[in-house]
């Protein structure tokens, strides 16, 4: 027995198709069998076949459609019903969708290309037209059908790999050339179809391909072609040896982990530092026989080895262990993973270790939601990532020992290259890395890495001025670089003027870190700087005042007040200049050295009153992008007064909580930057303001000590402001934070100080907060009677403020008090009207705490089913708002009703959820789960809430 959704929807039975009557039937059989194995509400049933015009009679109706299906599919228990809804329970490939998934993993993970081929044809056989093609009008299965045509897409390309591994490119290109053109934006396809011409002796029309698709990528998306395809288009001008079809053995094994290679750009005209390298290729146990069997597909020895690659500020560093990575690249095939560490950034930005592994598990394929909060945890998955793999790790620009030692693998056959302007003696002390000091290039490679830049000629004929050169930018590449980047912009020029700019620019750049040099940087950026525009001029200037890694368009905009696009051009104008990078599309960045001279010019040329008002321009670009992404994620909750922002400032409109989500994801550096760059500027109530609005964010993820950094450093300068606002406002924050990451006692004296500071300004609605949050404390300590009290007067509060959506949070309040005093019938009563407020509202941000209560009220009185469905609903919520902490915390209760109505296997699952997200934010509940899971089942029960 088998429901088809790959085409029209019916019914297979003994091999003999059945087909199924009716729109409302076949929609109700495709959502059932789109969740098979899974309970489907009636209420969900409801929305997706009717929407808004469900019936009265809906659940009646419902129950004649099983009836029907359960005819049509010939088994009785084929659909059961079970609380709160429906089960398809089909056994093996009960849907052709579970089949084809089946089918399309297992032959990606085959071995040989004849039975990988097989499986993949079959899969796609499963396709009978477009997907679910007569239930069209019913909006979430249109979305249904809009994704397995992209599972079938998966399936074709996949066929399309394991054919060209299998030599079939001829045969391939006018099926691949078809998908081309249906989807003209996938680079994937036309990498396969490249990759196809090529092996069929069509290069001319491969790079026509490649040609194509970047005017197309540009035109419509304004991009280019990614790395890959780059990468392809290189290797075909070369006719690389390893785009030749295999040899018919076999298609290798699919990955168990993407393959990152995060590696910069190679360094253009790369020049000396043989003995450098030659050091690190014996650090790599690579000598040049190595290499030679490298460049013939071999690997290189396996080797664990750090080497800690050290020298002054714009020595060439990064140069070298960038170029030498790529060199390498082959030699480590499990991936290259790269980041900047930051660690001498003048704004005191560097990069944490945790967030650096963060970055680290997003590229080796681990979701966001997987990534541990601990940081020993994070560094122990990282670890174990890289157990048995060939991983080249690059990390540049580190601080010290400490920011290093967590990002450094634990696996024979990873290589970790650092690189500092520190010598990093305790690394190598106490990790037995390899010290490689990095000095000024010799006069001959100074003159080399002119002559590469600006052509042999040029050179040639003017050795003195290029010695001027040289000799002004003390044999510094960093120097060289910007100095060539001059001349060949100016190619009528002579080298001679280059050289006097250079000794006539006067001033001179303070040693970069220490007094080891003493080089004229600053006289070669200064040129740089007086060829640009007088507005990428000014703009330049004040990057140097903007507190974060790096600027999207709009903070820049807001920085020198123009608009979006004008900034967009004087961006460009500056990485033109080599005055700035563009690390990823449309976020800028500059050089340490860069941003620190940007930062001297801002002070030399720029009034004090025009630095402060670029610093308020930005910050208001953070404040009210964050204000209005905090609303979108929590449109009814209390929001402080923001102020209309200064003239010129570019806040970004965040329209769903989706997008809000991912830009504080994206912002999250920059803004705790801007809270402690606020704090200094004497700015108190944005710093108070971003870190009140920034703890909505940081407190749903469980950054517990980010949220408590910026919300000290704002309680900090609210006080030295005499701002009660701020103070009150800092103070219900931290508390928040103390108190949701299990630090409670903590948190008493700040509600308290929080609850008086707001008495004395008279905000109602944050006082009424504030007793919603010492009712939630007493909650967890089971004190029921002063949680109702707490309740209560948070309602009245809320009355009295006119905050409709915090009365029904306090309603849902007193009825959980109630179900803790044993009064369960009131206790309904209050959840059910406050979930009828937030339903009349439109607030399903809140929603899932009311039915979380609920769940504990029916839990009490015995009603097991209820009490599981009220649950399951309170953490679907919790899950699309990422609210980890309270996904944990109701998983944690669904556990323990579980376990009341005797499933102990359903109880340990969620208790074990519950423990590993606990874990993974660092919250101490994850011990109370641990003991659950061990206790006895009496002592289960006790243990719970």
């Amino acid at each position: 027995m088998q429901v088809r959704l790959l085409g029209p929807v019916d019914v297979v039975v003994d091999g003999e198709p059945r087909p199924v009557r009716g729109l409302r039937r076949k929609a109700v059989l495709a959502v059932l069998a789109l969740q098979a194995g899974e309970v489907v509400s009636t209420d969900r049933l409801a929305d997706v076949v009717w929407g808004q015009a469900a019936p009265v009679t809906a659940v009646n109706t419902l129950q004649s459609h099983m009836s029907y299906l359960r005819t049509v599919l010939g088994d009785k228990c084929a659909i059961l019903a079970q609380a709160p809804g429906y089960l398809l329970d089909l056994c093996g490939d009960g849907t052709d969708v579970q089949e084809a998934e089946r089918l399309l993993a297992q032959g990606t993970r085959s071995a040989e290309p004849a039975e990988t081929v097989r499986q993949l044809r079959r899969a796609l056989s499963l396709w009978r037209g477009r997907p679910l093609a007569d239930v069209t009008g019913v909006a979430w299965l249109e979305e249904q059908a809009e994704r397995l045509e992209l599972l079938r897409l998966r399936v074709r390309q996949a066929l399309s790999e394991a054919r060209l591994a299998a030599g079939e490119h001829a045969q391939l290109v006018p099926e691949l050339e078809e998908m081309a053109a249906d989807h003209p934006l996938d680079e994937r396809i036309h990498e396969q179809l490249m990759l196809a011409l090529y092996r069929s002796g069509r290069q001319a029309d491969a790079l026509a391909v490649y040609h194509r698709l970047r005017g197309t990528l540009d035109e419509e998306l304004g991009i280019g072609p990614g790395q890959a395809l780059r990468d392809l288009e290189t290797a075909i001008l070369q006719q690389d040896p390893a785009l030749d079809a295999p040899e018919p053995a076999g298609v290798p094994a699919a990955p168990r982990m993407p393959v990152p290679a995060q590696l910069p750009s190679a360094v253009p005209a790369f020049t000396g530092r043989s003995a450098e390298l030659a050091s690190l290729d014996a650090l790599a146990g690579c000598g040049p026989t190595v290499m030679a069997a490298a460049t013939d597909g071999q690997t290189a020895p396996a080797a664990m080895a750090s080497c800690a690659v050290s020298g002054t500020a714009g020595v060439g560093k990064t140069a070298l262990a960038v170029h030498w990575a790529h060199r390498v690249a082959g030699w480590f095939p499990d991936g290259q993973l790269y980041i900047n560490l930051r660690g001498f950034d003048p704004a005191g930005t560097a990069v944490d270790p945790g967030q650096a592994l963060s970055g680290f598990l997003d590229a080796l394929g681990v979701p966001a939601a997987r990534i541990p909060a601990n940081p020993d945890t994070r560094a122990g998955l990282y670890r174990s990532l890289l157990a048995g793999k060939r991983v080249l790790v690059v990390l540049d620009n580190a601080h010290s020992a400490d920011q290093v030692r967590p990002l450094l693998p634990g696996s024979p056959g990873c290589l970790a290259i650092v690189t500092s302007r520190d010598q990093l003696a305790g690394l190598v002390a106490t990790e037995g890395a390899r010290p490689l000091p990095v000095d000024l290039l010799t006069t001959a490679d100074a003159r080399e890495l002119l002559t590469r830049r600006l052509g042999a000629a040029r050179v040639a004929g003017e050795p003195e001025a290029v010695g001027d050169i040289i000799a002004a930018c003390a044999r510094l590449p960093l120097a060289l670089t910007v100095a060539a980047s001059r001349a060949a912009t100016s190619p009528g020029f002579p080298l001679a003027a280059v050289a006097a700019e250079l000794r006539e620019a006067g001033c001179v750049l303070d040693p970069f870190h220490g007094n080891d040099h003493a080089t004229d940087v600053r006289a070669v950026f200064s040129w740089s700087y007086r060829a640009l525009s007088t507005e990428a001029a000014r703009l330049f200037r004040l990057l140097g005042l903007h507190p974060g890694p790096d600027i999207p368009v709009a903070a820049a905009a807001s920085l020198a007040a123009v608009p979006p696009g004008q900034a967009r051009t004087m961006l460009a104008e500056l990485t033109r200049a080599h005055l700035l990078a563009e690390p990823a599309p449309g976020r800028y960045a500059l050089h340490d050295l860069l941003r620190a001279y940007a930062g001297e010019l801002a002070h030399a040329h720029d009034t004090q009153d025009d630095r402060h008002t670029a610093v308020h321009r930005v910050l208001d670009h953070y404040l009210h992008t964050a204000h209005g992404g905090a609303m979108a994620m929590e449109p009814f909750l209390y929001q402080v007064t923001v102020y209309p922002p200064c003239p010129g400032t570019r806040a970004v409109e965040l329209a769903s909580s989706d997008a809000a989500l991912e830009w504080f994801t994206s912002e999250q550096a920059a803004l705790l930057a801007a809270v402690q760059l606020a704090a200094r500027a004497g700015l108190s109530s944005h710093a108070w303001r971003l870190a009140w609005i920034l703890s909505t964010y940081l407190l749903r993820r469980g950054s517990w000590d980010d949220q408590a950094t910026a919300c000290r450093a704002a309680l900090d300068a609210a006080r030295k402001a005499g701002d009660l606002a701020g103070q009150a406002y800092m103070s219900q924050r931290l508390a928040a934070g103390c108190a949701k990451s299990g630090r409670i006692a903590e948190s008493y004296p700040l509600y308290h100080d929080a609850l008086r500071l707001f008495d004395v300004i008279g905000d109602h609605a944050s006082q009424a907060i504030i007793h919603g949050n010492l009712g939630w404390l007493a909650q967890r300590e089971q004190r029921p009677s002063a949680s109702l009290s707490h309740s209560l007067q948070s309602l009245e509060l809320y009355r009295r403020a006119g905050h409709r959506a915090g009365q029904a949070m306090a309603l849902k309040d007193v009825g959980f008090a109630h179900a803790m005093l044993g009064n369960h019938e009131q206790a309904i009563s209050y959840n059910e009207s406050a979930l009828a407020v937030m339903r009349e509202l439109g607030e399903r941000h809140w929603e899932g705490a009311v039915w979380d209560s609920l769940g504990y009220a029916h839990h009490q009185r015995g009603d097991y089913a209820e009490a599981i469905a009220c649950y399951e609903r309170a953490i679907a919520l919790s899950r699309d708002l990422a609210d980890r902490f309270n996904e944990a915390d109701t998983l944690s209760s669904l556990g323990d009703v579980h376990h009341s109505a005797g499933d102990t296997r359903a109880a340990h699952q969620a208790w074990g959820e519950a423990m590993r997200i606990f874990g993974e934010i660092d919250h101490p509940d994850r011990e109370k789960l641990r003991a659950k899971l061990r206790a006895p089942v009496r002592e289960a029960v006790l243990a719970g809430r």
